[in-house]
């Protein structure tokens, strides 16, 4: 398997498991820094390798009125000052070509949404800055169908590539996650990251917003880890209620020591089967 370096983080192959974490949205500098602050306390405490997110911009919405975010320029800002205070790399997502340049100045990972996981331009011109390309599997593929993501994405000649599974439509406003899907994904020879929250999300659920059931997050945090997953996904705030993207699918920080407790003893077990 091939191995990917992230700052000075390895993932991939046997190492540790990394978490990349972050609210959904950034919410102002103050608040999201706050946020990254304790979410770097707890993985300090307990020794696992931190990577920051939070989006600039959420360009997919379900209503037009619904908070987006700073946007690029303003966004790169803080996460740029994100970066530097707290010495962990950074990912956020990119929706369109004329984003790449500026935000691959300042991300160590380039993240491609599930929606836009086809857009051959977007997925080509992203790996085409040798970053680290995160793609979400959309929800309409089938894990198999990734291939012809990373074909893209080595067509440019960048192998640093993650596949994140987010899970799959089912229904209406509903997602399933298939776990066959995690490790037939590895199976590909690049590192796995399980997005455990969006993974709960009920998109559209709510009407003019998504719902989501974070109480099944532990659950399927647990299961993904226990087949060997290399990174763990997940949008935790300090108050989800007071969230302003993505609330009801985002974990409490106060809930994520005990889980990320959980999280290193079963990836201690699988590491010595991978």
């Amino acid at each position: 398997m091939n191995t990917v370096n992230i700052g000075s983080i390895t993932v991939g192959g046997k190492n540790p498991i990394a978490l990349m974490a972050g609210p959904c949205v950034i919410e102002g500098a103050e608040r999201t820094l706050k946020i990254g602050k304790a979410i770097k306390e707890i993985t300090d405490r307990l020794g696992i390798p931190y990577i920051f997110k939070a989006s600039f911009d959420k360009a997919n919405r379900s209503s037009y009125s619904s908070f987006r975010g700073p946007g690029l320029t303003e966004g790169l800002e803080i996460l740029g000052k994100i970066k530097k205070e707290l010495g962990v790399p950074v990912v956020s997502d990119i929706h369109c070509s004329s984003q790449i340049e500026e935000a691959a100045n300042v991300l160590d990972v380039l993240q491609i949404p599930a929606f836009l996981c086809r857009q051959t331009d977007l997925v080509y011109q992203a790996a085409s800055t040798g970053k680290v390309v995160n793609v979400k599997k959309g929800q309409f593929l089938a894990p198999n169908d990734m291939k012809n993501v990373i074909a893209k994405i080595r067509e440019a000649g960048n192998e640093n590539i993650l596949l994140t599974e987010r899970g799959a439509s089912f229904g209406y406003n509903n997602l399933v996650t298939d776990m066959r899907s995690l490790p037939i994904m590895r199976s590909f020879g690049y590192p796995i990251v399980f997005d455990g929250t969006h993974s709960v999300q009920l998109p559209g659920g709510a009407g003019t917003t998504s719902s989501g059931q974070r109480e099944f997050v532990p659950y399927l945090t647990r299961a993904a880890v226990a087949t060997g997953i290399d990174v763990l996904f997940m949008e935790v705030h300090d108050n989800p209620a007071e969230a302003l993207s993505d609330g009801p699918n985002m974990l409490y920080i106060e809930q994520l020591e005990d889980l990320l407790k959980d999280v290193q003893a079963l990836d201690n077990v699988v590491r010595k089967h991978k």
